[in-house]
């Protein structure tokens, strides 16, 4: 991504330290289904931990392949996981699952089926909202059954009427769409939740500060006080 902006990492981290902002992780993906190619993601996410550990970050959130695999292609990219959950506590990390339409870990079964297959010791669960609901899920039932497992957790609001092949057209600011977020907040009240929580923008109709400025609304207005 920098190398695509011309942008280096002194830059960034010069950049986020005048804006008072942090880098906490990347969306981290790879061919966790086939054996040959393990060796290189590994690698691969050695040395995107190491780029993140600079700026005091120590998540990474793992993507699954593409949909349209077989079960046991689904039984080889959970024992990866593991390996890569081993490889991601040496560095001082976690790594964990993020559940994504289209993707091989989109409904609430395949979810399960991650969880199930992979060691909760090594493997931790950072979900998205949005595609938990898109994906025909509850997020508050799914937050719930694996809260001791979350590492951090994608805050984005959605609508499943017209669902099609560009779901982004099917996400919103919080609190514009049908997600019961209050229902998420107490989970991670309930949980003693403490880690990263991001409100997650994959499309912003009025322009990115005026979303970013209608969630914080939310967030003072509606979740405050579920902590407070």
């Amino acid at each position: 991504m920098l190398n695509k902006y011309g942008v280096t990492a002194d830059e960034l981290e010069r950049q986020l330290t005048t804006r008072g902002l942090q880098l906490i992780t990347i969306s981290f993906n790879g061919a966790a289904d086939d054996p040959a190619q393990h060796k290189a993601v590994l690698a691969r996410a050695r040395d995107a931990m190491d780029f993140l550990h600079r700026f005091g970050a120590d998540r990474l959130v793992v993507f699954s392949p593409k949909r349209g695999k077989s079960p046991e292609a689904f039984a080889t990219m959970c024992r990866f996981y593991n390996q890569l959950g081993e490889a991601a506590a040496q560095k001082g990390f976690k790594a964990g699952l993020h559940n994504h339409l289209g993707q091989m870990v989109q409904t609430p079964e395949e979810i399960d089926r991650c969880m199930e297959m992979t060691d909760p010791k090594l493997f931790s669960f950072a979900p998205d909202t949005a595609h938990l609901y898109l994906g025909g899920g509850d997020p508050a039932a799914i937050m719930n059954k694996y809260k001791s497992r979350l590492m951090m957790v994608d805050y984005k609001d959605a609508k499943r009427a017209a669902l099609g092949a560009n779901y982004i057209e099917n996400t919103f600011d919080l609190g514009a769409g049908e997600i019961d977020f209050p229902a998420c907040h107490r989970v991670l009240r309930d949980g003693r939740f403490n880690s990263w929580l991001c409100v997650d923008l994959d499309i912003a109709r009025k322009g990115p500060r005026a979303s970013y400025e209608a969630c914080d609304a939310y967030i003072v207005r509606t979740l405050e006080p579920i902590y407070a």
